[in-house]
């Protein structure tokens, strides 16, 4: 994750409960003090960081070791102007399954009090209330677990350890046929259908042409188990793509890509172990390679191309010898064109085949970018849109100064691009032949439900010719359907 300018710390910890702060999963804020006798682990986060989401499950794993001993506190440090919205941080609670104490800090008066300069970033504090350090990234899940029980082993022979739970207040989880659904893309055959990942209910969704659900895929519980379509799990999938065969899913939390075979249901495993991977290189066994957090998917021919979020990459899995490879990108978080061993991205999120097959579009979410990349000869990225991890906002006009806010949709139809602008809860247009980036349609759309609520950090969207758009609206649990030439939209499924 980007780095930012902090303050220095201090050696005893400064106070987390301050004035003006929204807490979240507790009945009430708690002051530093109310956590002594207890080792405290500040967790400093932002909620479109793909590293602050790798941290999760290592909070999680010590939070279920020490429930009474130790005190996980998530501090909401948001870089993106969305990010400062409570119902943000809300959702992303939910979608993260986050069960432990949040404040929200969107000033970052508490960044600044600690001195972090980094997401993420974790600080310890001892029993007694003063700072034992901070540890800025990706801390190795065992090796953190090992040293907070070394630590809490010391403060019980010490005397200081006062065990006791948290009184925790979580939210009841949203209730619907999708829970915070991320990418949908089109069926081939000869019925028209779609494919969507109902990434909060650990499945995937096979939906006709009139919204309706045809089928599911998945038990519905988070795991990485292969098997039929009732017995096999996903967790957190996030992005798909098809073939006449088959049906591959980015199971995202997972680190893996997984294949539904669409006559038998069976689904296996084709790459990642199961555990977080390092920057990918040359070619390798996919089986045996750990990927990074897997977010969107296409596929041409033998070819499935992956969005590696996790490492800044794109990576291609060659479906007739089971080998995966970095397709574009160093694994450096930036943005940087170039050529495929050089270039830098910034996690990310969509991917998008441009009609004749030569270019795959990118939709770059942390530096609010879209790529392209040429699909010939040689692999080249380029920018379409986009100048830097800081440089973000709501601006129309030439590539050159036009900006998004942290886009993980893309779809090209015609000529234009459409992107899924997430957390400017819109959709915007890049016109390629004019190059300039304008609201979709000028943005002025009708609404014909019966209730009418606007779009929330939309993930996904597909474009099935000109006139008929569809876009997976995550926050609203819902995919909307937009008509171009009558300037309506309605919710298509939900």
């Amino acid at each position: 994750m980007a780095t930012r300018q902090g303050f220095a710390g201090e050696a005893t910890a400064p106070e987390i409960d301050r004035p003006g702060l929204q807490w979240f999963n507790v009945p009430a804020p708690l002051p530093i003090d109310s956590l002594r006798g207890r080792v405290v682990i500040l967790d400093f986060w932002t909620e479109g960081c793909i590293n602050c989401i790798h941290i999760i499950p290592t909070l999680r794993r010590i939070e279920e070791r020490f429930p009474e001993q130790v005190a996980v506190i998530g501090v909401h440090s948001p870089k993106f102007p969305n990010e400062r919205d409570p119902a943000s941080v809300a959702d992303a609670i939910q979608r993260y399954e986050i069960r432990h104490p949040i404040v929200h800090d969107p000033k970052l008066t508490i960044w600044q009090a600690y001195g972090v300069q980094a997401w993420p970033t974790l600080v310890v504090i001892n029993t007694d209330g003063t700072i034992l350090g901070q540890i800025a990234g990706e801390p190795d899940p065992d090796q953190a677990l090992k040293a907070i029980g070394d630590l809490v082993d010391r403060s019980a022979q010490a005397g200081s350890l006062r065990p006791r739970r948290l009184d925790l207040a979580v939210p009841v989880e949203p209730r619907g046929k999708f829970l915070f659904p991320g990418k949908l893309k089109p069926l081939p055959g000869p019925t028209k259908e779609w494919v969507l990942a109902d990434g909060g209910h650990h499945q995937i969704v096979v939906l006709g042409d009139d919204g309706g659900e045809r089928h599911r895929y998945g038990s519905g519980e988070a795991g990485l188990v292969d098997g039929t379509e009732a017995t096999a799990r996903f967790n957190h999938p996030q992005g798909v793509a098809a073939s006449a065969e088959a049906i591959f899913v980015a199971d995202t939390d997972n680190h893996a890509i997984r294949r539904i075979d669409r006559a038998s249901g069976a689904i296996t495993t084709l790459a990642g172990t199961g555990k977080r991977g390092k920057v990918l290189t040359e070619p390798a066994d996919a089986l045996g390679t750990a990927l990074a957090s897997p977010w969107d998917l296409e596929v041409a021919g033998t070819t499935l191309y992956f969005a590696n979020a996790g490492t800044h990459q794109l990576g291609a899995l060659d479906l007739g010898s089971g080998q995966v490879r970095r397709f574009v990108g160093s694994g450096e978080e930036a943005l940087t064109p170039g050529d495929a061993a050089t270039a830098a991205m910034a996690q990310p999120s969509g991917l998008a085949l441009s009609a004749d097959r030569r270019t795959l579009y990118v939709a770059d979410s942390e530096s609010s970018a879209i790529r392209a990349v040429s699909l010939g000869d040689t692999t080249e990225i380029g920018n379409l849109v986009g100048a830097g991890l800081f440089d973000f906002g709501w601006v129309n006009g030439a590539l050159k100064t036009a900006r998004l806010q942290h886009p993980l949709g893309v779809a090209e139809v015609e000529g234009v691009l459409l992107v899924a602008d997430t957390y400017n809860n819109a959709i915007r247009a890049i016109d390629l032949g004019r190059g300039q980036v304008a609201d979709f349609d000028g943005g002025a759309f009708t609404c014909t439900d019966p209730i009418c609520v606007p779009a929330r950090e939309p993930a996904g969207i597909v474009a099935d010719g000109p006139d008929r758009i569809l876009l997976v609206d995550t926050g609203n649990h819902r995919i909307e359907e937009y008509r171009p030439s009558t300037k309506t939209y309605r919710t298509w499924a939900r």
